[in-house]
């Protein structure tokens, strides 16, 4: 490790937030934890397992090169956002039945795969609906590194919301206690039953010294870092193994703030933090395209080999095909600099001008006396391809700007549809949407706890709009726009004839 790769780790670690907070850098990476419960010869239940059907997701998960982790691991990486091995997996198992030892802790010595092992004690030992693990066989497993036992309860309640704190302190602390008691180990982690908590129920957790929890979801599939906390830790159930496992990736170590890169497959990724719904698409090298008229998104991509794209600049209203810009807009398809119009430009003084090479990107303040020429804005970035001016600074240097930053600008506290990009702690490119309505303020909090180093507004409202692999990626018909942010491969931008200025 290099003196330079230190600092970045030391500087990592440095910025883990406080318990149970998830890193930010650990939201760039996308680890599946499979959920499985009862491995048996015969399906008594839709989402049972044989063991031929388990044997065989270890070999899928081998052929395709993926590196099974251990809790361990995984909350590791949470905390801190160092990057796990890659293409890592967590395979987890609930509830403590005896074809957990017979099948699956066989399988797991044979693969030299890690996994959780959910356990309520109440079914320890005991003919408790189905078969159980006996004291004897948990406490083999138990001593194996490869095992990772957490509690699960002591008697399974349908939904801990639902119970008294007396109750609540049976179940998550008493478990804990005789789990510790008789395997002679610490037991840091608890799996909620049937994925069902509450603040209250957390605040529990918390307080008995778990250190994570893991919960479950049946409506959405979520990687890891997409958690709200390491205290409701998301689960992917074992029937969507083979859709999710292609996507799988450890992450990548933070960068400093002054190095990007360009390099990195365009990914999109669904990620819902403090109830703020995100689609964003990463990775690739970022361009700018200034259209001829207005179309949709996809319109304007569609003869070049953009992978993804979004909805540019701010643009004047006043012609319905127009494609004016508020301020100066430089972009690679048409080589051609548009200075801002003179009775504008005023008002946008030191709004993000964002300015793109190919090996970098810069957001500084735009200056109207420096700025609104090509030698200008040549100056502040050299191998300048692309500029134009956003709407305002959402994320600046990692940290969520308050609401003063925003100045008069009109409605940034409404809720509405909001358009984004900037690049993430990684170095890599992102842009993208909110999926709901939201304030600009409480969209900067997110993108940061996303893993974002800086963001800037776009356009947004009605012509908030995000293209991925051709596909809208909205629910509406957005506004047309003139211009669009879009990220393609690292060799740069390819156009073929189309409606675009050249």
């Amino acid at each position: 490790m290099t003196l330079t790769d230190l600092a970045t780790v030391l500087a990592v670690q440095a910025s883990a937030p406080a318990f149970p907070g998830i890193h930010a850098a650990a939201r760039l990476a996308r680890v599946p934890v499979i959920m499985y419960h009862d491995i048996l010869p015969t399906k008594q239940v839709f989402f049972d397992v044989t063991p031929p059907e388990l044997e065989a997701d270890l070999q899928l998960i081998q052929k395709n090169g993926l590196t099974p982790i251990s809790l361990d691991q995984l909350v590791t990486h949470l905390r801190t956002g160092l990057p796990l091995p890659p293409k890592p997996i967590l395979l987890s198992f609930d509830d403590g039945y005896e074809g957990h030892y017979t099948y699956v802790y066989t399988l797991l010595k044979q693969y030299d795969y890690p996994a959780v092992f959910g356990i309520y004690t109440n079914k320890v030992g005991k003919k408790f609906g189905r078969s159980s693990l006996t004291w004897s066989q948990l406490r083999q497993m138990a001593a194996d590194p490869l095992v990772t036992i957490a509690s699960h309860s002591v008697s399974h309640p349908s939904d801990l919301r639902k119970l008294s704190d007396q109750e609540l302190r049976w179940e998550i602390v008493e478990s804990k206690r005789i789990l510790e008691t008789e395997l002679g180990i610490p037991i840091n982690y608890f799996v909620y039953p049937e994925g069902k908590y509450d603040k209250r129920v957390q605040q529990w957790a918390g307080l008995a010294g778990y250190e994570a929890a893991l919960t479950m979801n049946d409506e959405i599939d979520q990687f890891a870092g997409a958690s709200d906390s390491l205290l409701s830790i998301e689960r992917i159930g074992q029937s969507r193994l083979e859709a999710v496992i292609e996507q799988a990736d450890g992450g990548l170590m933070p960068l400093p703030e002054n190095a990007f890169r360009f390099d990195a497959a365009v990914q999109l990724n669904r990620v819902t933090i403090d109830q703020v719904p995100l689609i964003l698409a990463t990775g690739g090298r970022p361009v700018t395209l200034h259209a001829d008229s207005r179309y949709q998104v996809g319109e304007i991509i569609a003869k070049t080999n953009a992978l993804a794209a979004v909805d540019g600049g701010f643009f004047s209203l006043e012609a319905l095909n127009s494609n004016v810009m508020v301020g100066p807009v430089f972009s690679q398809n048409t080589g051609r600099f548009v200075p801002g119009q003179s009775q504008e430009i005023r008002r946008i003084a030191n709004r993000p001008l964002v300015l793109i090479n190919p090996t970098q990107v810069k957001y500084i303040p735009f200056d109207p006396n420096r700025h609104n020429t090509l030698a200008g804005v040549k100056a502040e970035l050299p191998g300048l391809t692309d500029a134009f001016v956003a709407a305002a600074w959402l994320v600046k240097d990692g940290e969520p700007q308050s609401a003063a930053s925003f100045g008069n600008l009109f409605d940034f506290d409404a809720a509405r549809d909001r358009a984004f990009w900037g690049i993430d702690q990684a170095g890599r490119p992102v842009i993208g949407v909110s999926g709901d309505y939201v304030d600009s303020v409480s969209l900067g909090m997110a993108l940061s706890q996303a893993g974002l180093r800086e963001a800037v507004m776009l356009d947004s409202g009605a012509s908030a709009s995000l293209v991925f692999q051709g596909k809208s990626q909205m629910s509406y018909e957005p506004r047309p726009v003139p211009h669009v942010v879009a990220l393609v491969p690292p060799q740069g931008l390819q156009l073929q004839a189309c409606g675009l200025n050249k």
